[in-house]
């Protein structure tokens, strides 16, 4: 499944704010969570730092849903 491209504003952005920004997250708290149970990867290895920095092109997986960072 491709992933869905979400658009960012910013040279780069935390894993735990793009989740909640691209709706793989319903908030902080959930985010976090998600993160530090290792249910989330990052390109796809699992990542367990939710201050991850982020950059275009990276892909983000959680389950069966995935987002890109676009600029």
């Amino acid at each position: 499944m491709k992933p869905r491209p979400v658009a960012i504003s910013t040279d780069f952005i935390r894993l735990d704010q793009f989740m909640k920004f691209a709706d793989l997250a319903g908030g902080g708290g959930e985010a976090k969570m998600l993160i530090q149970s290792g249910e989330v990867r990052v390109n796809g290895e699992v990542e367990t730092r939710r201050g991850k920095k982020l950059y275009e092109g990276d892909v983000v997986a959680l389950g069966g849903q995935s987002a890109q960072v676009s600029r």
